[in-house]
């Protein structure tokens, strides 16, 4: 089972007393948030809960699956995503 964007909403309209057009824009306004700023390189931590971190990626070399070639994959970013202490806890129970 998952939750999808209409269920999250309403469960946190719920719980913050929000209405639901509330809920959505303040998730919106996370999302965003949380976008720009590992776009800039920066670190989001939810202490806790996770962390959203940008990575940097080394050019490789790798190789095509159908042809076996060798190709070479450019230098990049990545994203990293670390589960915090709160909520290992939650799913180990």
């Amino acid at each position: 089972m998952s939750v999808n964007r209409t269920e999250l909403v309403a469960a946190v309209a719920e719980k913050a007393s929000l209405t639901k057009s509330q809920a959505d824009a303040a998730l919106s306004a996370l999302q965003q948030v949380i976008i720009e700023a590992v776009a800039n390189g920066e670190a989001v931590k939810f202490t806790g809960l996770l962390s959203v971190e940008r990575v940097d990626r080394a050019a490789r070399t790798g190789r095509n699956p159908r042809t076996g070639e060798e190709i070479s994959i450019p230098a990049g970013f990545g994203v990293k995503l670390s589960v915090g202490s709160a909520l290992k806890k939650a799913v180990s129970n």
